[in-house]
């Protein structure tokens, strides 16, 4: 599997609303909570995929690293929080990542297909809405800590559009925009919290 920059055109979302931004800002423990669960279900996401598909040798390889990257973010996260001051919170789930998973197909190999591209929308949000803390946090060392965790979800997505891509060459890039097109439905459905999704 192979990184291709291109492969990230695959994937056309949507902005995030302006207003979340703002929401974030005005409630970064809610926020920090949120992606401390974000960071600990892609690395369980991930492994579910080693679970699922252990003779995709290129996958396994690909999903270990990724667990391991998502793993390490928790800890980042984790220490952010605790130089803030802040206790870790309980998990209240993700409604927006239970409803791209409606659109997962049942059965193969359109399962595989659906779940690489699901996750890569996700990685991508997230680093869209990481970036933009980035830009706007105060404290330079959580500036430079979303900094890089934009960096790693953009590599994320693109190691989900590279297997997916592999996985059905033919097909992938228009169920790509169809799930993006889900994907825009689902946010203009919401309404604009203090959470990374």
């Amino acid at each position: 599997m192979d990184e291709v920059p291109q492969l990230a055109d695959a994937l056309p979302l949507v902005a995030s609303d302006p207003a979340w931004l703002a929401a974030a800002l005005g409630d970064l423990d809610s926020v920090h909570a949120d992606h401390l669960h974000c960071e600990r279900k892609a690395a369980q996401s991930a492994l579910s995929l080693i679970r699922s598909y252990p003779e995709r040798a290129d996958l396994v390889d690909a999903m270990a690293r990724l667990a391991h990257d998502e793993t390490r973010h928790v800890i980042q996260v984790a220490g952010l929080m605790a130089r803030r001051g802040q206790a870790a919170s309980y998990d209240h789930g993700d409604d927006y990542a239970a409803a791209l998973r409606t659109a997962i197909r049942v059965r193969e190999p359109d399962r595989l297909l659906d779940r690489l591209l699901v996750f890569a929308i996700i990685e991508a949000r997230s680093a869209e809405r990481l970036g933009l803390l980035a830009g706007a946090l105060d404290d330079p060392r959580a500036r430079e800590l979303y900094a890089g965790l934009t960096t790693a979800e953009h590599r994320h997505r693109d190691t989900f559009l590279a297997l997916a891509r592999d996985a059905a060459p033919a097909t992938w890039r228009a169920r790509a925009a169809e799930l993006a097109a889900l994907e825009a439905d689902i946010l203009a459905r919401r309404a604009v919290v203090a959470r990374i999704h």
